[in-house]
């Protein structure tokens, strides 16, 4: 007989506060509000991997008789390693229930889907791309969550460091916008400045002409 689904309840609040009060490194998670049995969660990217500033949000979807069965996983914010949207294939997700242990918590799930992100062996739902395009995608991701409405439901505290994080790309790339103009001003103004400097020694030329001829041709007179 398959466990009611108040086992399952119960046992996702139980790894809730286990998360709380020991949080998997660079991931967060929250339940949704209104089913515990879907939870989103976010992964910020690790410095050293192509994921670095990046951040990527998630969702699990868990059976009524979890934890003797494993959740389905997915990613939503395009990342390079793994499809958008798509059930992925991994030794924790439904798709493999045979080698899925009821003592694993969201916690393991949590650690083992970053470590297969961070890894680059093929499995159902991964994709190639070069470390380049996935820095390029971890870039956009900022733009993209914000616009999430689960993201910024479920995490504010993040929806706020992204949006001052835009915020200062914005300022920085105005001011590199600004810089050539005020170059190319300055090199206006010098230019200008050599044109009129050049005038003044050609009329201060000129008029020394003028009176040198002026005194020669009044010594001839005289």
């Amino acid at each position: 007989m398959a466990p009611k689904a108040s086992s399952a309840t119960l046992r996702l609040k139980q790894d809730y506060l286990r998360l709380k009060n020991d949080p998997v490194p660079y991931v967060v998670a929250e339940p949704n509000p209104s089913n515990i049995l879907e939870w989103y969660y976010v992964v910020s990217g690790p410095d050293d991997s192509p994921y670095a500033g990046g951040y990527y949000l998630g969702r699990l979807v868990f059976p009524r008789d979890f934890p003797f069965k494993p959740p389905s996983i997915y990613m939503i914010t395009p990342n390079g390693r793994f499809k958008t949207n798509t059930r992925l294939c991994l030794s924790i997700s439904d798709y493999h229930p045979d080698t899925w242990n009821p003592a694993w918590s969201v916690s393991t799930i949590l650690t083992g889907l970053l470590s297969f992100m961070l890894e680059s062996c093929p499995t159902m739902g991964s994709i190639e791309m070069s470390d380049f395009e996935r820095r390029q995608l971890a870039a956009q991701s900022l733009e993209v969550n914000i616009h999430d409405e689960n993201f910024c439901e479920l995490f504010p505290d993040l929806t706020e460091t992204i949006k001052n994080e835009i915020e200062k790309r914005n300022v920085a790339k105005a001011s590199e916008e600004q810089s050539p103009s005020a170059e190319g001003s300055t090199q206006e103004t010098n230019m200008l400045h050599s044109v009129f400097y050049n005038s003044v020694v050609i009329v201060a030329f000129a008029l020394f002409i003028y009176l040198v001829r002026y005194v020669l041709y009044n010594m001839n007179i005289e």
